[in-house]
Order: structure tokens, then sequence, then C-alpha cells
């Protein structure tokens, strides 16, 4: 897929949708098998292009070591909306592992993140704005946020309502 054009390395200011949605595409466009996803909520806007799509549907179907983690504050809202990113993961669930957070800590975090396996980042501390910080390739600043991802990861419980049952 042909995403945006932004620098490799480096600090992006996300300060609008538009640079929001194309910065999200671009790192999806630079993972190669690991992508971590944190969320209060998924909105009808995020993770549901069809570019979007297509590159998430590519690192899933990459081959051995391909994963894709997703917290998820709302799983039965965003089934009950039918979003694309829901139906996606339900149609390889091997790949796709969900999860929801019980901790009072986690619930009441309302930031958003994206990580890949390749240094790159988003960070929203509200996820209702799109206001944050991004880069492709900074591994040093992604690591605090990978920590916080896998501390709540670990603290979370699978979101069964989102389990397809194969009857």
């Amino acid at each position: 897929m042909n995403a945006p054009a932004a620098p490799d390395d480096g600090f992006t200011l996300v300060d609008t949708r538009a640079t929001l949605a194309e910065v999200r595409l671009q790192l999806l466009a630079d993972t190669r098998r690991q992508l971590f996803i944190q969320l209060p909520r998924l909105t009808p806007d995020i993770y549901a292009s069809p570019l979007e799509q297509a590159e998430l549907r590519r690192i899933a179907t990459a081959g051995r070591g391909a994963e894709i983690r997703l917290l998820l504050h709302e799983p039965a809202a965003a089934l009950r909306d039918g979003h694309r990113l829901i139906a996606l993961a339900q149609r390889l669930p091997s790949i796709w592992q969900i999860r929801t957070p019980v901790e009072p800590v986690d619930l009441d975090c309302a930031s958003a993140c994206l990580l890949n396996d390749n240094g790159g980042y988003l960070f929203l501390p509200n996820a209702e704005r799109p206001q944050g910080r991004a880069s492709r390739r900074d591994r040093a600043a992604q690591i605090p946020l990978r920590q916080r991802f896998d501390e709540t990861w670990e603290r979370s419980i699978r979101a069964r309502e989102l389990q397809t049952l194969d009857l």
C-alpha cells in the first residue's frame, strides 16, 4: 500500500484528524509483523478505512511471528456497532488477541496508542482528541509506552464477547 510519506526519524506533532489518520496509516505501513494498539473506544473513523484495513490484513498475514494485540475498553460496543476491525480480527483469531482492562487504574486511562515492531509509535493523551505525538522510528521514546501497554495487558482479561463460535 502507498501510505503518505513522512520523515523517517524524528517527532511528529499530531494536531488534526487528517494528520492523525495519515500518521496512523504510515505506522501501519511501517509495521512488519507485530502491532500493539490501546483504545478506550473503537470509533467508526479509526482503523476502518480501506487502506488501514488492507495494512492490518497484510500485517496479520505476514507469516511466522505475526501478532496484533488490541487493548479495548468497550469491546461489546465495537461488536454492536459492527466495526470493520472486529470483523477482521474475528476472521484471523490466531493472530489477533483482544483484551479488556478491568483494573480501575487502567479503566481510568483515557489515552490511546499504536506501537509497531519498527520503533514507531503514536500516542494520544486523550483518545477523544486528535492531539498527540508520533514517530516512525524512535525506540527510546516507544519504550515507556510499550512498558505501560505490557503492564496493562497483563492485568487485562480476554474479550470473550468478541470470540467467534465455530459450531
